[in-house]
């Protein structure tokens, strides 16, 4: 960006543009250099620090990693006698 700016404000004719060019290069250099003269900030997690071997962790349990797992391999149809009869509608009275 500084660089098009330079050779922008070179290319008019009657303006002083090494100079302007230099003085962009100065602007952008000290903002730099005011950049790492920052403060640090302040750490982002206020938890218990991981190298305190004294410090309190969770508590852990063990669950199986095939724990409800049901197979999916192909098995011989169930019979269909009285398989919908919980789905039927009711039947009405009167009839």
């Amino acid at each position: 960006m500084s660089a098009g700016l330079c050779l922008r404000s070179t290319a008019v004719p009657g303006r002083p543009g090494l100079s302007r060019c230099v003085a962009y290069a100065a602007l952008i250099s000290l903002a730099l250099l005011a950049q790492g003269c920052a403060a640090v900030p302040p750490p982002i997690a206020q938890g218990a620090d991981p190298a305190d071997p004294n410090s309190r962790v969770a508590a852990t349990s063990y669950r199986p990693v095939l724990a409800g797992y049901t197979s999916g391999r192909p098995v011989e149809p169930a019979p269909w006698t009285g398989h919908r009869n919980g789905a039927a509608p009711a039947p009405k009275e009167g009839r």
